[in-house]
Parts: structure tokens; C-alpha cells; sequence
């Protein structure tokens, strides 16, 4: 691994970029998803990881993992190669462009994990490649858990900070105040470089915080795919959904109080039955939009 000095890293010593080698993106969006704090059961980076599944991916940049982390909080793993060679996979932060071949634009993916040092440094270099690589915007999706029922389909929220984007879209800016995460400094530094950019999260049931939930993961591909005007391919995800749903009605049903506590959570759920987001349609017409203004701009 490469060595660094005690001084603070710079985002040339940090980030291995091949931008230049490859063609230029047709009219790209870049997508972020980092494991951690906005992450809750990985639904956010499993929604990411499997957009790329089976598609044209190349990397084109890769962020340092070593000033970011503390290895003893995300510990690299050793695996073995089929010659059984043994080998350590480091937490990897890689810009992945995907080509579309049938879409009207290309992708930039980032679905890694969050650093737990020098953020300011790992943040421009996102930036730095959403810029070098013509991003018309960032899209951000996160996952967090909340009071909802994993018998309902899970509920899409998002937020921009860019007043025009809040206007042309209906969504709201952020009213959150108080401890954030990697991706929040990330918000705050695209608009004072003022590149459009949305927060997309959705929730997952907090009583299933120790199990996974590919219905979220679905629920932000939807969004994307009618949003972006991509495809997402997650109808493959169909299988995960109807095996976990069965797990988590098994482990609800054997317990008197958890099942009440859902069945109050539906009864909120279906009373309210509305979204912050406007229709994944509404928002891609207007979102496809946008990105056309500031095109010819």
C-alpha cells in the first residue's frame, strides 16, 4: 500500500484515476452509496451492486483505502485465489462508469464504504471525478431505519439542496439538523460547487435492523430506473424479496407483542398511504428535464 506522511492527504495522493484513457460518458449521472451511517442493511449499496450486475462496468478511478480508515473498525479479508493463493481485499471505493447500450445515458457508480477519517479529502474526490468525468448531476441513495412495516412497500423520500431542483422537482430542501455522515458533507460540498444533486433515501423496518430487506433495495430501483430513465434490471430481485418476506413473517408471527406492534404500524401506514417524493414519473419527466436545461446551458 502506498505510504503517506503525517500531513493531511491531498486528493492527488489519494485518488488512481484513468478518466482520461477512457471515451467520453454519454450525458452520465453519477449515483453514490457508501456502507455506513446511510446504510442500513446495505440496502442502498445492494441496490447499487445490483444495477451493475451483468451490465458494461469499467473502472475508471479508485480511492485510496489507506489514510481513510481505521482497520480495526473495517477489517480487510484475506480470500484465496483458485491457484490458492491468499490475497487481502481492502475496503475498496471505486468509480465504476456504466455504459448503457439501450438507455439514454450512461452511469457513474460509486457504491463503497464510508471512511472514518478525512473526510473533507475523500469528499473531493468524488467531486473531483463527478466533475472530471461531466456529471450532469448527483444522486444519492441511502437507507435508514424507521417506524415501517415490512408488509407495505417501502417508502421513497428525497430532498435536494439546490433551489431550482426543489422547484423544478417538488422535493424539499433539508430541514435536518445534527450528526451526519459522509454523504451529508458530500451534499454540502456539491452545492458549493454548485452541481445539481438529490438525496434519495428510502426507510427499512427498525425491528429488522439485524436482517436484510431487498424489498428497500427495490423500492430505490424503481425510483431510479423511471427517474434516470434506465433500466435497473430488478425484477431479478423478486426471489430475495419473497424468501426474506417469508423470514420476517415467521419471526413477527412468533411473537405476541412484535405482531401487534406491526399490525399498529400498518394501520399508520395505510392512514397516511402518501410519500415526500412526487410519482416516480412526475419526478423523471421533470428531473430528465432539468438535466436538458442545464445541457443547453
Amino acid at each position: 500500500m502506498q505510504q503517506f506522511s503525517d500531513s493531511y492527504p491531498t486528493v492527488e495522493e489519494v485518488l488512481d484515476s484513468h478518466i482520461e484513457e477512457i471515451p467520453q460518458l454519454h450525458r452520465p449521472v453519477m449515483l453514490v452509496a457508501l456502507q455506513g451511517w446511510f446504510d442500513a442493511t446495505k440496502a442502498a449499496t445492494g441496490a447499487l451492486d445490483w444495477l451493475m450486475d451483468g451490465r458494461n462496468c469499467v473502472t475508471v478511478a479508485s480511492i485510496e483505502s489507506d489514510p481513510f480508515f481505521d482497520f480495526t473498525q473495517a477489517r480487510p479479508e484475506v480470500w484465496m485465489d483458485e491457484d490458492e493463493e491468499r490475497h487481502i481485499r481492502w475496503p475498496q471505493n471505486d468509480v465504476i462508469a456504466v455504459h448503457s447500450e439501450i438507455d439514454g445515458r450512461d452511469l457513474v457508480v460509486i457504491s463503497g464504504v464510508e471512511p472514518h477519517l478525512h473526510w473533507p479529502t475523500f469528499v473531493a474526490c468524488i467531486v473531483t471525478c463527478a466533475k472530471d468525468l461531466r456529471c450532469a448531476a448527483v444522486v444519492t441513495v441511502g437507507a435508514m431505519l424507521d417506524a415501517v412495516p415490512h408488509t407495505r412497500t417501502p417508502v421513497v423520500t428525497g430532498s435536494t439542496t439546490s433551489n431550482a431542483l426543489a422547484s423544478k422537482l417538488g422535493l424539499s430542501r433539508p430541514q435536518y439538523e445534527g450528526p451526519t455522515g459522509v454523504i451529508g458533507v458530500l451534499q454540502e460540498r456539491l452545492e458549493h460547487e454548485r452541481i445539481p444533486a438529490v438525496s434519495l433515501r428510502v426507510g427499512v423496518p427498525h425491528y429488522l435492523a439485524s436482517s436484510e430487506h431487498p424489498k428497500s433495495s427495490a423500492a430505490l430501483l424503481r425510483h431510479l430506473e423511471r427517474v434516470l430513465g434506465v433500466s435497473t434490471q430488478h425484477a431479478g430481485l423478486y426471489e430475495d424479496i419473497q424468501r426474506w418476506a417469508e423470514l420476517h413473517d415467521a419471526a413477527v408471527e412468533e411473537d405476541e407483542q412484535t405482531s401487534q406492534y406491526v399490525q399498529m404500524l400498518e394501520r399508520e401506514y395505510d392512514r397516511r398511504n402518501d410519500t415526500v417524493l412526487p410519482s416516480a414519473d412526475d419526478l423523471g419527466n421533470a428531473f430528465e428535464q432539468f438535466l436538458r436545461e442545464q445541457e443547453d446551458d
